[in-house]
């Protein structure tokens, strides 16, 4: 529910690790998923950060995995010049137009709006625009929004900004809620009635993935496993196996049995990488 098949982010983050742009490593894994079960998978790459639609549509012609696009503007320190230059309005017609009519000349479609980031423990004011184009978009098209938080901050005051904005919160997913570790802070947004979602499993460097499983069994337990999603957010080079990486197999093949070893079912495991994600997409 939250993965880049392809992002560059190096020029900001000075590496070209943060390139990910190697066809045949990213179809070989693509390949692994759809062997394993997976047949959807949400890429939320969008505008400034290196979207290549035909790299896309490639990767998912060959590993057989359907890849749904996304359009949005990801947080400031990667905005493209569009962003300072344009009024809310005018955000919100390119986004509704790559979910009408087409992203880049293309007539590959977005049907979700984001990752749409807040930076960490700040909201700029570009950033609040941004978001008030995403609602205009959104209201207009009626597709759900994911966003980004930094390090997992600022996702109570998302939640609260789409409650002020009267935007149906079953459209809405909170994301990188793991890398808080609070896991009260996370049940207080899913009680608001959003989604939230797990989705930087693996990245041991921000939080063992033992606190994940832990706060996803006390999740469980108070009733909300089915509003969770759980994915990777695999962004570089270094992230795959070719080069060592845990790779995008990781979150079935170590940290499903992890999560079981937890005390969380199977039943809700499917619901989170299953269900959940369907019924999000479907609202």
């Amino acid at each position: 529910m939250h993965e880049h098949t392809t992002i560059d982010l190096s020029e900001v983050k000075n590496t070209e690790d943060c390139q990910l742009d190697v066809l045949s490593q990213t179809v070989s894994e693509y390949k692994k998923l759809y062997e394993k079960g997976v047949r959807n998978i949400v890429d939320v790459t969008n505008f400034g950060m290196g979207r290549n639609i035909p790299f896309v549509e490639k990767t998912a012609e060959l590993s057989g995995i359907n890849i749904i696009h996304s359009t949005g503007f990801y947080q400031e320190e990667f905005y493209p010049v569009q962003v300072w230059r344009e009024s809310k309005e005018q955000l919100a017609e390119r986004m509704v137009k790559e979910i009408n009519e087409g992203i880049k000349g293309t007539n590959i479609k977005a049907d979700i709006i984001g990752e749409i980031g807040t930076s960490f423990n700040e909201w700029t004011e570009t950033e609040k625009k941004v978001f008030d184009a995403v609602v205009i978009a959104h209201k207009e098209t009626n597709k759900p929004i994911t966003t980004h938080t930094s390090i997992g901050t600022l996702g109570w005051e998302q939640v609260e900004f789409f409650k002020s904005q009267k935007v149906d919160l079953d459209k809405v997913v909170i994301g990188h809620v793991d890398l808080t570790g609070d896991v009260d802070y996370i049940l207080n947004m899913l009680k608001q009635g959003v989604y939230v979602e797990f989705d930087t499993v693996g990245k041991e460097n921000y939080m063992p993935d033992r606190t994940r499983a832990e706060m996803l069994k006390k999740i469980q337990d108070a009733g909300y496993i089915e509003r969770v999603f759980l994915s990777m957010d695999i962004t570089r080079k270094s992230h795959l196996e070719y080069q060592g990486g845990l790779g995008y197999s990781f979150l079935l093949d170590s940290f499903v049995p992890l999560m079981q070893s937890y005390g969380i079912t199977d039943e809700s495991i499917n619901k989170m990488l299953v269900k959940n994600p369907i019924t999000f997409m479907n609202n």
